[in-house]
């Protein structure tokens, strides 16, 4: 099984710099990695047991891939759509503490690692960076 692992970054974040939105790719995909989906309550439940696309990522070759969400609500559309999907994903707030002036915002989609096959369905379309 080929698998992969997609982060998705927003687009209209321009006036962040390089390394805040680094950082914020570097959460999307850990959390991808390491978790399963949000529970009901919003609370991660932590996956020490990673899915066989997981696992045979971490075994290969590693293979990240960075894209364009357009903003806010298309990066939510992503995360929902993947989390539906059954791929492992997560989505990240940054706390607000130093860009973005007290405001928690959402930053960064990781989706996957799983099968290229279901993660192109969801992010195949979307601006490599």
């Amino acid at each position: 099984m080929e698998t992969k692992q997609v982060i998705v970054v927003r687009k209209d974040l321009k006036w962040v710099g390089w390394g805040k939105l680094m950082a914020q790719v570097a959460h999307a995909s850990m959390a991808a990695a390491i978790t399963n989906n949000l529970d009901d309550k919003d609370k991660i439940k932590w996956s020490f047991y990673p899915t066989t696309g997981i696992r045979n990522w971490l075994n290969n070759a590693f293979t990240k891939i960075c894209v364009w969400a357009d903003d806010e609500e298309h990066l939510l559309k992503i995360y929902n759509q993947a989390k539906d999907a059954g791929i492992p994903c997560s989505l990240i707030q940054d706390n607000g503490r130093t860009v973005f002036k007290g405001v928690p915002t959402y930053t960064t989609v990781g989706v996957g690692p799983d099968e290229i096959s279901k993660i192109d369905k969801i992010t195949g379309g979307l601006r490599l960076i």
